[in-house]
């Protein structure tokens, strides 16, 4: 997981558009939208963080920079 590409994922593309390319990546497709990462597996884990921080952009009310806050730290409780 990359922030920097998370961050420029939550930037540049819209809720819809990242939702799709996760779908497409699940289904072992090509997104139609570029996304970094070593492999299919980084890539999913970029476009579902990004995901994650814009729907609490939407949900809650919250800025980017705060949402990107509140998802590294759900990461960092779930794997200690």
């Amino acid at each position: 997981m990359k922030l920097p590409v998370i961050k420029q994922l939550v930037e540049t593309y819209t809720l819809e558009q990242l939702i799709a390319a996760e779908e497409s990546l699940l289904n072992e497709q090509v997104p139609a939208i570029e996304i970094e990462g070593y492999d299919e597996g980084e890539q999913l884990t970029h476009a579902f963080a990004a995901i994650s921080i814009l729907q609490d952009v939407q949900d809650n009310g919250v800025d980017v920079r705060t949402a990107l806050r509140n998802y590294t730290q759900r990461v960092r409780s779930s794997i200690s």
